[in-house]
């Protein structure tokens, strides 16, 4: 990579004309206070300032991210899109805090309000730009995998919903002429102001810490198990890694032991195929390969396999239990025992301690070995519940 990607630039562009657009709004609102003195109104004010703030951080995050990858920063630099989406949701929580304080503090000390008719128009049109705004980047982020983007396409329309609800209590304080209904409609999204900040910084920080995005993984493991080919004989060790807009995924897959590295490659690339058709180019692969066990066979729906030890008894699906490193496939170990016992009873009774044995219970060798699989096979259904 080279050179910015087209995706980068729309991001940038777009990330460009909220940030421009955010001063022209600030100041429309600025405006409207100074005409009104409603706290209400400076509530929508003091969060402009921070849609300023967030949308030049934002901007800057994105110009960083768009960087190609160098000698120091291997997996790129999309991490800073976190970095830039938890400043924001910072200043988001501080605004919604100071809104409550101003508005309680309105609430003692009441003042006279003036031009209430002009500052709803001014906060009309303000909130129709915010929303539209927030639209334009939650459409280019989510189609791009830019999350400040997203960020601030959420932040943008939790600005034109609190817009809203303004406009709906200066519409009641204009009916009314109670003067409180200005400072509780501040506390009301004030309040929500508040958990947008906490929900932006709870999604950044889990970014951070890689948490595992535990829905994207089982998309990618149905997708897996729906193309699954013969000689995936089991997944296991699935991990997914978000670098901004690229995802970096590994995994271990066990193939049969006997084939030699080209072939074994060929069922990797086959793999990694399925998942970039699926999920775009965004998407990193490091799959390693595992010759397959002694329990595999059980597993393994491989028909013309010559080295088989044991028959195929179940195909187990593919789930989220494919992310634990520590586990590997086996079939219910009574379920071996069942599979095994049926396999061997005709030997064991053509053998004298098989006819001893049908002597002494005195009954036919075909129903007592109904009897004894049945027993056999309610243990292991209830060993598989169990497990």
């Amino acid at each position: 990579m080279t050179s910015i990607s087209l995706a980068d630039r729309k991001n940038i562009r777009t990330q460009t004309v909220v940030a421009l657009s955010s001063v022209l709004l600030l100041g429309v609102k600025v405006l409207a206070f100074v005409l009104t003195a409603s706290v209400a109104i400076l509530t929508d004010a003091l969060e402009s300032i921070v849609n300023v703030v967030a949308s030049l951080i934002s901007l800057y995050s994105l110009t960083v991210s768009a960087r190609p990858r160098d000698h120091n920063h291997p997996y790129g630099h999309g991490k800073i899109e976190l970095v830039s989406a938890s400043i924001e949701g910072i200043l988001i929580l501080l605004a919604g805090v100071l809104i409550i304080y101003e508005s309680v503090d309105r609430l003692i000390h009441p003042q006279d309000l003036n031009a209430l008719d002009y500052g709803i128009i001014l906060i009309a049109g303000a909130g129709l730009a915010n929303y539209l705004l927030g639209v334009l980047c939650l459409r280019t982020g989510k189609r791009n995998g830019s999350l400040a983007l997203v960020a601030s396409g959420h932040h943008l329309q939790s600005d034109a919903y609190s817009t809203i609800g303004i406009l709906i209590g200066l519409f009641l304080l204009v009916i009314t002429g109670l003067a409180w209904i200005d400072s509780a409609v501040a506390i009301l999204f004030g309040g929500i102001i508040v958990f947008t900040g906490i929900r932006i910084l709870r999604s950044t920080v889990a970014g951070i810490m890689d948490e595992a995005d535990m829905s994207l993984l089982k998309k990618v493991i149905v997708v897996l198990y729906t193309n699954k080919r013969e000689n995936w004989v089991d997944l296991h060790n699935l991990r997914i890694i978000k670098y901004g807009k690229i995802l970096h995924l590994d995994a271990h897959l066990t193939v049969p032991w006997y084939l030699n590295i080209t072939e074994a490659q060929e069922e990797i690339t086959a793999m990694e195929n399925i998942i970039v058709k699926k999920f775009g180019e965004s998407i990193e692969l490091f799959i390693h390969s595992d010759g397959c066990q002694d329990f595999s066979c059980r597993i393994c729906r491989k028909a013309s396999c010559k080295v088989r030890q044991h028959p195929f008894q179940q195909d187990i699906p593919w789930d989220l239990k494919k992310c634990d490193p520590k586990r590997k496939t086996r079939p219910n170990r009574r379920t071996y025992q069942y599979s095994a016992l049926s396999l061997n009873l005709p030997r064991v009774f053509n053998s004298r301690a098989g006819e001893g044995i049908l002597m002494k219970f005195n009954m036919p060798k075909k129903v007592f070995s109904k009897r004894l699989l049945v027993g056999m096979r309610r243990k292991s259904i209830s060993g598989a519940r169990k497990n």
